[in-house]
């Protein structure tokens, strides 16, 4: 067993997730099965919403107050960083691939491909305009707490979108193991973990954390299944493009719940 390894299935899984997923260093030793990190998913996204709800926190007892365009600006840079961007890569590849190809082979191909094109680059500007606006507007009406959920609700997306759906691609790559290895079980940590970050957020009214997280599941399922009938299943990519594309619906969500 590598020195890098550790038999413990579920520390070893916590310290693979922060490590996949985030730049933060961790002590510790990564699992022998990636698939393990799965459950620890939501984990990391509360980890992450944590920071940025900490860092709004001290934003908002400057002297100054900021616009809410600079705030968001601000968010946005900050977890974009903490990333390192990993799930806008994959977002702009998909898009790349879903329209730039016209077969399983052709699109596969495009998305492996780590030059991004036309399509990569719009999707980006929209996904990147959609976060920025929903964050000023979460921001301005004091409702933040939605900007960090939403780092726990994709990654549960992306997590059911690993454990209902095969490998698209043939032989290894990147997510090969996380997805062929990953169990029913990684699927219900990961929901037992969501729910219980959101049923005891506080101020959270049960009923929009029970509206978000089917949100998630749903925006997951339908996109799995698109993904699985077009090209076989799911790859590292459309992991992060539905991570992307969960975070986005559920600040909406948050933004439609809080529209006067």
């Amino acid at each position: 067993m590598s020195e890098n390894q550790t038999k413990g299935p579920f520390l070893g899984g916590l310290v693979t997730a922060v490590r996949t997923l985030t730049i933060l260093p961790i002590p510790g030793r990564d699992a022998t099965s990636p698939a393990s990190s799965l459950g620890w998913f939501p984990v990391v996204g509360l980890l992450l919403g944590s920071i940025v709800t900490f860092t709004l926190g001290a934003v908002a007892v400057l002297p100054v107050r900021l616009p809410s365009g600079i705030v968001a600006l601000f968010v946005l840079a900050i977890s974009t960083l903490l990333t390192r961007g990993f799930h806008l890569d994959g977002l702009a590849d998909w898009a790349d691939g879903w329209w730039g190809g016209y077969d399983r082979e052709r699109i596969l191909a495009i998305m492996k491909d780590s030059h991004i094109g036309t399509f990569g680059v719009v999707a980006l500007i929209f996904a990147i305009l959609g976060k920025l606006i929903c964050y000023a507007h979460l921001w301005s009406h004091g409702n933040h707490e939605w900007i960090a959920l939403s780092f726990v609700l994709a990654r549960m997306g992306m997590v059911d979108l690993a454990v209902a759906h095969p490998y698209a691609r043939p032989g290894a790559g990147t997510a090969a193991r996380f997805v062929g290895e990953a169990r029913s079980l990684h699927w219900l940590l990961a929901a037992a973990l969501t729910a219980a970050a959101l049923l005891l957020w506080p101020g959270l009214p049960l009923q929009h954390a029970a509206m978000s997280i089917l949100l998630a599941l749903l925006v997951a399922r339908l996109f799995g299944l698109r993904c699985r009938t077009r090209i076989g299943g799911v790859t590292g990519d459309i992991l992060g493009a539905g991570g992307e594309l969960i975070e986005l619906a559920t600040l909406l969500l948050g933004v439609l719940l809080h529209t006067r």
